[in-house]
């Protein structure tokens, strides 16, 4: 059996070295090495395949290179959310194919959105809530409480990845709710670990560009406001929006810090009410 070792990551860019070190020499930040553990080169198991694709998210088929001039322009295929604050601020609807990441304190409303726009997008399309926080049942309890219309809503209870991607077979949409609480086996640390959010995220991104899934991702922030994990996590997002608010008000405001399928100037408004978020189109 081969012997694990482990290496020091940032939690600030991701940063790996075989020591602990005081100070982070790529992104300069102080106090930031955390220990994981590697995991060895796993055997040949009934999932190799899978297991090797996971080790190799970010190498996705691109072909050969092509002068600028051959280029075609691609169209960005949209889809309505069902929610028109969320639209705009994505720049006119959501992209086939993209990653979003959605980020907010804990009870500001994340689950309850894209609860909200998985109801929606399941009445055309094939929909997979996944959620690793929250038993199928409390899920919905929610969709009950909201009164959505979502008998064709898919659920999966789960935190494996490899174990979520088996379940993503003819999926359109899919939600991860949460990115901090799923795990791949390619590493042995515990799920939310700087090396795990960054894997995982980066075999969605490599799900996303080869199936042509749409994924929404929860993610939660620091006491600070920033997103928990590596900078990297931001990195392999197509957009990555922030649900603001204090918790005893109902209004909240969802700003898109990046977008790479429009503007990251957008700013949405929403009231909390008995049956979810609703769109504030005139805020005054």
């Amino acid at each position: 059996m081969a012997q694990k070792t482990t290496q020091y990551v940032c939690s600030e860019c991701g940063y790996a070295a075989p020591r602990w070190l005081g100070k982070c020499p790529s992104c300069g930040a102080f106090n930031t090495m955390q220990e994981e553990i590697v995991a060895p080169a796993p055997a040949a198991s009934s999932r190799p395949s899978k297991n090797a694709a996971s080790r190799s998210a970010f190498a996705l088929s691109g072909g050969k290179a092509r002068p600028l001039s051959e280029v075609k322009y691609e169209e960005f295929q949209r889809v309505s959310s069902g929610i028109s604050e969320l639209d705009s601020v994505l720049g006119g609807g959501i992209v086939k194919g993209s990653l979003v990441l959605l980020g907010g304190d804990p009870g500001i409303g994340k689950s309850t959105l894209l609860t909200q726009t998985a109801a929606h997008l399941s009445k055309n399309h094939k929909v997979l809530y996944v959620s690793a926080e929250e038993s199928c049942s409390q899920v919905k309890m929610r969709c009950e409480r909201l009164g959505l219309s979502s008998d064709s809503l898919l659920l999966l209870n789960e935190t494996n990845l490899e174990a979520i991607e088996e379940s993503l077979d003819g999926v359109e949409y899919a939600v991860i709710d949460s990115v901090q609480a799923i795990y791949t086996d390619a590493l042995s640390s515990a799920a939310g670990s700087v090396g795990q959010v960054r894997e995982c995220a980066a075999s969605l991104m490599r799900i996303a560009k080869s199936r042509g899934i749409t994924f929404f991702i929860i993610g939660h922030v620091t006491k600070e406001g920033s997103l928990a994990g590596p900078k990297v996590l931001e990195h392999i997002m197509d957009t990555v929006l922030y649900f603001e608010g204090e918790q005893e008000e109902n209004y909240k405001l969802l700003r898109a810090v990046k977008n790479r399928f429009g503007s990251a100037q957008e700013v949405g408004v929403f009231e909390m009410t008995e049956k979810g978020l609703k769109s504030v189109t005139s805020p005054s």
